[in-house]
């Protein structure tokens, strides 16, 4: 085979120095993702400009770029938190955040790549403790729950708002009291529940009888009415006409008029 050419030895070195100079100088940004730009000898972390989006980009060999993950994220946290007389609660919490995308380099810069240990975990630790301890077992248990959230929420958000972080939500995972205070809540609970069901029926009992008086009360009214209002010569005449109609049926009878009590007709038949 012949031997290469001297004068081409030197190109096929640049060729190869440049490969490497670009797999160096090359960086591709994932979806979801952005990079901090830090320039070795140009001030360190870029911060007055916006941070590379996604794609390839090529950046000067002697420079590096922290990629960091810029969508919705999800961290969770198990703590112990003491209630407001002072018991001890098992708390399972998560919390959706993202970094600040316009002000990430400040983010790397200032609290770096471990900001959700550094920040976010101790900020709802922190706000946990203070909320939690406004309330009792019960209440954590059973009516405040959703409240208790709001308020750690915001009481995170407050904290780690100018930390370069977006907070989006916090949600208490689960509430875990000692199993005697447990216990005992549910106990009472159940009473609580069998006290309204108790009373329920006799506010149905009572308004059932005030029904059945309210009826009894209409019938009586009726019946002194109609009472007042009979005198012995419309019951007389109520008399004839009810003799009158029995006395069209075709079974054989016998009418004597005026043969009655009060001077009623009195009907004779086969019985």
């Amino acid at each position: 085979m012949d031997k290469l050419p001297k004068i081409a030895l030197p190109a096929v070195f640049i060729l190869i120095a440049l490969v490497i100079l670009i797999s160096k100088s090359a960086v591709t940004i994932g979806s979801g993702e952005a990079g901090v730009l830090y320039r070795t000898f140009g001030g360190g972390v870029v911060t007055d400009e916006p941070p590379l989006g996604e794609g390839f980009h090529i950046v000067a060999p002697w420079n590096r770029v922290y990629i960091y993950e810029v969508r919705q994220q999800e961290v969770f946290e198990k703590m112990k938190v003491l209630s407001s007389n002072g018991l001890d609660i098992q708390l399972d919490a998560s919390a959706w955040f993202q970094p600040k995308y316009e002000v990430l380099g400040k983010l790397h810069q200032e609290k770096s790549e471990q900001y959700k240990e550094r920040i976010l975990l101790p900020a709802i630790r922190s706000a946990a403790r203070s909320v939690v301890g406004r309330y009792t077992p019960e209440q954590l248990y059973s009516s405040k729950r959703d409240a208790i959230q709001v308020e750690i929420y915001e009481e995170t958000r407050n904290i780690v708002d100018d930390q370069y972080i977006q907070l989006n939500e916090v949600l208490i995972r689960d509430v875990t009291l000692p199993p005697t205070i447990k216990e005992a809540i549910e106990r009472k609970l159940k009473q609580e529940q069998e006290s309204l069901e108790y009373e329920f029926r006799l506010v149905t009992a009572s308004k059932e009888a005030e029904k059945v008086r309210i009826e009894a009360q209409g019938k009586a009214d009726a019946n002194r009415i109609l009472s007042a209002s009979l005198t012995d010569k419309i019951l007389q005449d109520k008399g004839i006409e009810a003799t009158l109609e029995l006395s069209k049926s075709p079974n054989a009878k016998v009418v004597v008029v005026g043969s009655g009590d009060d001077g009623l007709p009195l009907i004779l038949g086969n019985n």
